[in-house]
């Protein structure tokens, strides 16, 4: 990128007079273009939207350029083109949004620069070991790897790119998942402790409808009260919306009913107007709860703790009350039973009461004789018939 004056890194930059953020990217004859992006500098401080502008004047000038192209081929579409579409383009209407930013992150850190093409399963290789190297687990590499390879396949299936996937069957075997689950007692200490969280109104709330619908903290933060129906008692949940992506509905029952006529209160005193069910006092969309979490987490006394286990915990109430694992897997909306049977040893007085079964008049001393305690009984097995 030439340094000029006023020009950044990314190719960005500010001219004088225009509310415009104007762009520098190569012409494809050997030199630089620049052009505004459309997208105004004010209402994308952070340049996301401009720079996938940008990244967008890229593709088109490869596009238009003639067919007797010089003898050097253009390198083709590149890694960091790729992710700025993506995550303008596919990220925001994900209920993983923020973690494919973080994702994102990640993986510029060894790919920015990095032609698509050139790209192979060396690559891959070596970005796993490096993440490992760091100490990072298998499945955070694999979500990583796999919003490349969503983006990747996106952009062959939707852009029509002609680039590899090198990330196909790259996937680590994971460890059996952390289940992480609050008793009743320490679920009171940390509704408790939200309820003194002065800057954070929502966050209490936000614990009582996790923990009694065992609703993921994206589908929670991106509700909207169009999707609640209190007179039904029911939460509507489209496509976007679920990690299934398919069409659903989450029960309430009385305590999750609170937590959302707390919300209706806080909107009709502050926001009226405000869509969104977890909003601040200006009616704009809680995004991030992760410092108030934590800070409520602390002064409960509570360690290892986080957002998502929230639903871990309603799932470990539902299997310590005796409800079948199929029932458990339809409110939590689980793709299949197997995930499920994660919490069923949650449960032991189920498998308690199951073993108990075998002591059944019929099926012990009247059928089965016990070893004489004297040394009786030398056979093998220590019974006979």
């Amino acid at each position: 990128m030439p340094g000029r004056r006023g020009h950044d890194i990314d190719g960005l930059y500010k001219r004088p007079g225009s509310p415009y953020w104007w762009a520098s990217y190569p012409d494809g004859r050997g030199g630089y273009a620049r052009r505004s992006t459309g997208v105004k500098w004010a209402e994308d401080p952070r340049k996301a939207r401009a720079k996938a502008a940008r990244a967008a004047l890229i593709a088109e000038t490869q596009a238009e350029r003639p067919a007797q192209a010089p003898a050097k081929a253009p390198p083709g579409h590149t890694f960091d083109e790729l992710m700025l579409l993506y995550l303008d383009q596919v990220t925001p209407g994900k209920a993983s949004a923020e973690r494919d930013q973080h994702s994102a992150k990640r993986l510029c850190e060894v790919f920015t620069g990095r032609v698509l093409a050139e790209l192979g399963k060396a690559d891959v290789r070596g970005y796993i070991a490096k993440r490992q190297e760091a100490g990072v687990g298998p499945g955070t590499i694999n979500r990583e790897l796999g919003m490349l390879s969503s983006a990747l396949n996106w952009a062959r299936d939707e852009l029509e790119w002609e680039v590899p996937n090198p990330v196909l069957r790259r996937r680590l075997k994971e460890p059996e998942g952390r289940v992480r689950w609050l008793t009743r007692a320490e679920a009171a200490a940390l509704l408790k402790a939200a309820r003194a969280e002065p800057r954070a109104p929502w966050i209490a709330d936000f614990v009582l409808l996790g923990l009694y619908t065992g609703m993921r903290r994206g589908e929670m933060l991106g509700l909207e009260w169009r999707r609640v129906d209190l007179q039904a008692d029911l939460i509507y949940l489209e496509a976007p919306h679920q990690k299934s992506r398919k069409r659903g509905s989450v029960p309430l029952n009385a305590t999750a009913r609170t937590a959302l006529l707390a919300r209706a209160r806080f909107r009709a005193e502050h926001c009226p107007a405000s869509p969104w069910v977890f909003c601040d006092w200006r009616g704009k969309r809680v995004a991030r709860i992760t410092r108030s979490f934590a800070t409520a987490c602390r002064r409960a006394g509570l360690e290892d703790f986080h957002p998502h286990d929230l639903r871990h915990t309603c799932a470990a109430w539902l299997v310590q009350a005796g409800r079948p694992l199929a029932e458990i897997r339809d409110m939590l909306r689980h793709s299949t039973i197997e995930m499920t049977e994660r919490y069923a040893h949650l449960a032991p007085a189920n498998v308690r009461a199951t073993a108990q079964v075998l002591d059944h008049p019929g099926l012990s001393h009247s059928v089965i004789t016990l070893p004489d305690q004297g040394g009786v009984g030398d056979q093998e097995g220590g019974a006979s018939a």
